[in-house]
């Protein structure tokens, strides 16, 4: 039952953060200045068109109306209409969505690996020149914000070694026909590999500028993590026994240092999908963030919103897992 409370007390505590996170929005968006309603029409209308569309758009009302008009559209998933596109919200994020959520994912993964490998060497080679050198480079890699990053590999892999797609997601030749808009995942499944190496040519740079900041950062804390296991008892113990220190290390004291960097990939996935928003626009990405940026542009407030939205739902419900993940590992925090 502690455990039951505990979970359901954050529950709470998340729809209570997204409940702030939609009046924040909500008003913020109100109070820039700039009128959409007049970048829709043509020069020359009349204030009757101006009047109709705002009544049409519910921009008549006063701002509390707006939002209870709003709110309650929103708890039943309608997210209202696009003022730009004349379409619904709802429809045109959640088209954009899955292709944000593929180039986090392997962005994280690409993170992953690299930050583990160069965790992994500065241990194996640590009071060393290698150790010095990999610190080194993961200062560098987390100075540099990762809009620099794509501009580095677009001017490595797609001018001077032009190897990699540098805009778009896919190739308008390639037939998609799928059911879904996890193209990446569905081309597996139905084995399109011609599909999948196509997306992967487009989605490898944006990726990597994401990741390469994040790869630092889990480099630095896994190393540290590893240095302070290898001084336990039991991998002295396999070391006596006359392991190889890449065994000592991968096997013994891997598994345990693991822990906190693990937690750390949970949160920092929630910030990798913040980035995609100036990624996505550098490499032309068809996502959420390149969505998100021309509604801006556009002044279209039901569909910032709705993308706002959307991304706190992202990082809330991503929070909320990895809190409930503390709380079923350590039970200790369920009093907290």
């Amino acid at each position: 039952m502690t455990l039951l409370r505990s979970i359901l007390a954050r529950l709470v505590g998340t729809v209570i953060t997204l409940f702030g996170v939609a009046i924040i929005v909500f008003v913020v968006i109100r109070v820039v200045p700039g009128n959409p309603i007049a970048m829709m029409l043509p020069p020359g209308a009349t204030e009757e068109d101006i009047a109709r569309l705002q009544a049409q758009y519910g921009f008549d009302k006063s701002i509390f109306e707006q939002f209870t008009i709003w709110l309650s559209g929103v708890v039943q998933g309608d997210f209202g209409t696009s003022i730009t596109a004349r379409q619904p919200v709802s429809e045109l994020v959640l088209g954009r969505l899955p292709a944000t959520l593929e180039l986090s994912i392997m962005a994280l993964v690409i993170a992953v690996i690299l930050g583990g490998a160069l965790a992994l060497a500065g241990t194996r080679f640590r009071d060393g020149k290698t150790e010095g050198a990999i610190d080194v480079t993961s200062g560098i890699a987390l100075s540099v914000p990762d809009f620099l990053w794509g501009l580095v590999l677009i001017l490595l892999f797609g001018v001077v070694w032009p190897v990699f797609h540098i805009s778009g997601r896919i190739s308008p030749s390639l037939n998609t026909d799928f059911a879904t808009n996890f193209l990446l995942f569905e081309s597996l499944f139905r084995l399109r590999f011609d599909v999948f190496a196509d997306l992967v040519a487009h989605m490898f740079m944006p990726a990597l500028a994401l990741a390469i900041p994040l790869a630092a950062i889990i480099s630095q804390l896994l190393k540290q993590s590893l240095k302070e296991t290898m001084h336990l008892d039991y991998v002295t113990l396999a070391r006596t026994k006359g392991y190889a220190e890449t065994r000592v290390i991968t096997r013994e004291a891997l598994p345990n240092a693991i822990l906190p960097t693990l937690t750390l990939v949970g949160v920092q996935f929630t910030f990798l999908i913040g980035g995609t928003v100036i990624i996505e626009r550098l490499f032309s990405y068809e996502g959420l963030g390149n969505m998100a940026i021309d509604a801006v542009i556009n002044r279209d407030l039901p569909l910032i919103q709705g993308i706002v939205i959307l991304f706190a739902v992202l990082f809330t419900a991503v929070n909320l897992l990895v809190d409930m993940l503390y709380v079923v590992l350590n039970p200790r925090l369920r009093h907290a």
